[in-house]
C-alpha cells in the first residue's frame, strides 16, 4: 500500500468532481499543456493538491472568458506561482549565482566548441530521454550546428536552440528567437537534463573582442555534472522559451519546476566526457575543425 503523502491527497477522480473536468481532459491537459503535473505515487496512482484544484479553476474562468486554453494554462500557473522562481534570463548569471562554488574559466571558442561536441557526444550515444538546450547567440553558428542539433533531438523528451534572428525548422528542435536585449544573447550555452545524464555547459562573451577572429574569441566559462545545478541552468532556459511563447514551453517549465533527482557522482560519465573533450581538442590543434 502506498504511504500517505502530506498535502496530496486528492485522486484524480477528485479533481475532476471538484472542477467539473473530466479525468481524461485532466490526463490530456497534463500530456500536452505540462498541467496539472500529479505527485505519482508507487502504485502509479496520481495525487493531486488542493492548490491543483484552485489552478484548474483559474484555467477554466480564463478560458470561459475568451482566453486560449494554452495561454489560459500559462497564465493561471504563473499566478499560482507554482515551482521555484526564476529571477534571471542569463543561464551564466543563475548557475553563478546559485551555485558559486563552480570554477569559471576563460576559453578561446575553439576549446569551447571541442567541450560542446564531447558533451552533446556523450548525450547522443546514451540516447536518455533528456531536456536539451542550445544558445548560440546568432543564426549563423544555428545553422551550422543545426545538422547535429536535429539529429540529437529525435532522441530527446524536448529540444530548444536560442539565437538571434533563430528561424523555425522542420523536424528539428523549438528555435526561440532572443530580442535585442535578451541577456542570453550574449551566452553560450549546451545544457542536458536527463534522470541518468545531467551536464551543463555555460559561457558569456567578453566585451571588447571587435576584430578578434571568430575562434579567437573568449568566454568565461563554466561546466558542471551536478544535476541541481543542471536544472537551475534548464530553468532559466524554460523561463527564456516560455516568454518568448515559444511551443511547448508551457510543459518544459512544469517538469523543470521539480527538484532534479539525488544521483551520486558518475565517474564514467566524467571519464567519458574528458575522453571526448581530449578527442576533440587533439583535432581542433592539428587544423580546421568545424565550428559552432
Amino acid at each position: 500500500m502506498d504511504a500517505p503523502v502530506p498535502g496530496t491527497a486528492l485522486t484524480i477522480g477528485d479533481v475532476a468532481r471538484r472542477t467539473g473536468v473530466p479525468q481524461a481532459t485532466l490526463r490530456v491537459w497534463e500530456q500536452r499543456y505540462g498541467f496539472p503535473v500529479p505527485l505519482r505515487l508507487e502504485s502509479g496512482h496520481r495525487r493531486y493538491t488542493v492548490a491543483d484544484v484552485d489552478t484548474v479553476l483559474d484555467v477554466l474562468r480564463r478560458r470561459d472568458a475568451g482566453t486560449r486554453l494554452d495561454a489560459a494554462v500559462e497564465q493561471a500557473v504563473r499566478q499560482a506561482g507554482e515551482g521555484p522562481q526564476v529571477d534571471v534570463q542569463s543561464a551564466f548569471a543563475g548557475l553563478r549565482r546559485r551555485h558559486p562554488h563552480l570554477a569559471v574559466r576563460r576559453l578561446r571558442k575553439s576549446t569551447l566548441s571541442a567541450l560542446s561536441w564531447a558533451f552533446e557526444d556523450e548525450f547522443g550515444a546514451r540516447a536518455e530521454k533528456a531536456y536539451l538546450f542550445g544558445g548560440f547567440q546568432r543564426q549563423e553558428f544555428l545553422t551550422t550546428a543545426l545538422p547535429r542539433w536535429t539529429e540529437l533531438s529525435r532522441v530527446a523528451q524536448a529540444a530548444y536552440v536560442f539565437a538571434e534572428g533563430a528561424e523555425p525548422s522542420a523536424g528539428g528542435p523549438v528555435a526561440v528567437r532572443l530580442g535585442e536585449d535578451t541577456p542570453m544573447l550574449r551566452e553560450w550555452v549546451v545544457v542536458c537534463d536527463a534522470p541518468g545524464f545531467a551536464v551543463a555547459l555555460v559561457a558569456w562573451e567578453l566585451p571588447g573582442q571587435v576584430g578578434v577572429p571568430d575562434r579567437a574569441r573568449t568566454f568565461e566559462v563554466i561546466w558542471t555534472l551536478e544535476p541541481p545545478a543542471v536544472r537551475d541552468c534548464a530553468r532559466v532556459c524554460a523561463q527564456v522559451a516560455l516568454e518568448a511563447g515559444a511551443p511547448g514551453a508551457v510543459a518544459v517549465q512544469r517538469a523543470m519546476a521539480a527538484e532534479a533527482p539525488a544521483q551520486p557522482s558518475d565517474d564514467a560519465a566524467s571519464a567519458a566526457l574528458f575522453g571526448r573533450a581530449v578527442a576533440y581538442l587533439d583535432r581542433v590543434t592539428a587544423g580546421p575543425a568545424t565550428v559552432l
